[in-house]
């Protein structure tokens, strides 16, 4: 263990990446995430491997693309032979602490079917010790109650919108009431208490925390004052095309988001089809929307004047960043589903307290990263090994102010949309379950898009980075296409698990070779 080295990891639900004051969204009031870009080094293409938050963060915590590790979806079994942050953590000496949740479904092959981990989304990742669970949401409903405020019988109502001044009933959808319950009581507040009592426990003994919020994940209700914070004719406009049915259009399991996806998943009282919002009401979505992400932001300023205060603040390497993002409005959407750049560009940002971190701060990135870098960018801050099953890289190159010269030049993720509980594409298709399946390369330039069972796409992106025209059928651009599926193809040969690759047998015994 570094005797003097902490590693605080904020992963927040659902932010998308470009969301940042750094990047350019102006209209955003966030104070304390924006110095800490200021401190740091902000990476604008960085990319999560897979949607939704299953997926997601388990690439985010094996360091492994989703064609590795295989948890395809939420509720998917993430299998117990592979190594994670949390396991290495503790080789290095650190009991890795968590706030939040990791979504994960456990081997059943080692546990037993009646196991109530089975019966719930996903439950937490093996290895971490759990300071502030929400998977099952009662040690956050047990803290509210305590406070002395009346759950409804229905324990999710707290995040219904207020009844008007007239005492009418919540409306439906989109909307800037407050949600019922206070901000002091908030699933925000009750992560960031979890955190800091952690923290404040921890005293100067070295520490990991995983410190996890739920927000800005839906429902889109904000409590007082976060509620009425933004102005709907504030926001960007959404990117999509002149109606829902030109969109669905395009390709047929976007054809199947359109038509099904339902505004209820996003508002609980929400009526009608997402794709059935018009621009006003996208408008006070991503009002709502903004307004969870200042709440955060003011919680995280508590945190961070809290290692100010203890004098952390310059031994703690803080990483800021998130499962996966969110398609707010654009391409008629909601959700993180498919394969647009909406559900897959998530933030980073990276402080590095050393000295050699200094020339770089509060510069921006613009190299592809990704989410699997995460785990090797912690392990070797700590000085502890990255195991050889970790498919990314560390930052902290750039952190120091030099890129690898053999640095990654295009960006891979990828998508599983088999059958589950709550929702149907793979039989709305017709598709074969182990071909509900898609990978995307992706650069500067264009956008490859395959399907192991439906026709690909493909987008010139200089010249429609909105991704609206599939080029995928044009002759103009037949060796374009070809060239790039080679890419996916050298990739995944590159790429392929390759945990014990590295050992061979010789005369002289096991040999062990570096990568």
């Amino acid at each position: 263990m570094s005797a003097d080295k902490n590693v605080l990891l904020i992963v927040v639900d659902q932010w998308r990446g470009l969301m940042l004051p750094k990047l350019g969204a102006d209209y955003l009031k966030l104070p304390n995430i924006d110095r800490l870009s200021a401190e740091g080094v902000t990476f604008r293409n960085h990319f999560t491997q897979a949607v939704p938050c299953g997926p997601a963060r388990a690439s985010l915590l094996t360091g492994q693309y989703l064609m590795n590790h295989r948890a395809v979806q939420n509720t998917i079994p993430l299998a117990g032979r592979f190594t994670n942050l949390a396991h290495e953590l503790r080789r290095g000496g650190y009991d890795p602490a968590l706030v939040g949740y990791t979504t994960t479904t456990p081997d059943p092959r080692t546990t037993a079917p009646n196991d109530p981990r089975f019966f719930v989304l996903g439950d937490i990742m093996d290895g971490f010790h759990p300071v502030g669970a929400f998977e099952n949401r009662d040690a956050y409903f047990g803290w509210v109650a305590g406070q002395g405020f009346k759950l409804p019988a229905n324990r999710d109502e707290v995040w219904l919108p207020q009844s008007d001044s007239k005492g009418g009933e919540p409306g439906a959808g989109a909307t800037s009431r407050p949600a019922v319950i206070p901000k002091e009581l908030s699933d925000t507040a009750w992560f960031t208490e979890r955190g800091l009592s952690y923290l404040r426990g921890r005293g100067d003994k070295p520490w990991f925390l995983h410190l996890g919020y739920y927000r800005p994940h839906p429902p889109f209700i904000a409590p007082a004052p976060y509620n009425a914070m933004y102005r709907p004719e504030d926001m960007p406009k959404p990117v999509r095309a002149a109606s829902a049915g030109e969109e669905a259009r395009q390709n047929a399991l976007l054809g199947y988001y359109v038509n099904n996806v339902k505004q209820a998943s996003f508002f609980q009282d929400g009526q009608g089809l997402g794709s059935e919002m018009s621009e006003a009401q996208v408008a006070q979505l991503r009002a709502t929307y903004c307004g969870l992400m200042t709440e955060i932001d003011d919680h995280l300023g508590r945190v961070f004047d809290h290692l100010k205060a203890t004098g952390q603040w310059d031994n703690t390497l803080i990483i800021f960043t998130c499962d996966h993002g969110e398609q707010l409005g654009d391409h008629h959407l909601l959700g993180k589903i498919g394969y647009f750049d909406e559900s897959y560009r998530i933030p980073m940002i990276v402080r590095d307290p050393g000295a050699e971190a200094n020339a770089t701060r509060g510069t921006i990135v613009e190299r592809f990263t990704e989410t699997i870098d995460t785990m090797p960018t912690i392990l070797e801050w700590l000085g502890l090994d990255v195991p050889r099953q970790c498919d990314g890289r560390s930052l902290l190159p750039f952190c120091a102010g030099t890129t690898p010269a053999d640095w990654r030049t295009e960006v891979h993720y990828e998508f599983d949309f088999r059958d589950l509980h709550y929702s149907k594409p793979e039989s709305a298709l017709g598709v074969a379950m182990d071909k509900c399946a898609l990978a995307v390369v992706q650069d500067e330039a264009f956008k490859y898009v395959h399907f192991a069972a439906l026709p690909p796409l493909f987008f010139d992106l200089e010249k429609d980075p909105g991704q609206f025209v599939n080029r995928a059928g044009d002759p103009a651009y037949a060796a374009r296409i070809g060239e790039y599926a080679a890419k996916m193809l050298t990739w995944r040969l590159g790429f392929a698990e390759r945990t014990l690759t590295g050992y061979r047998a010789t005369p002289e015994g096991l040999e062990v070779r570096a990568a």
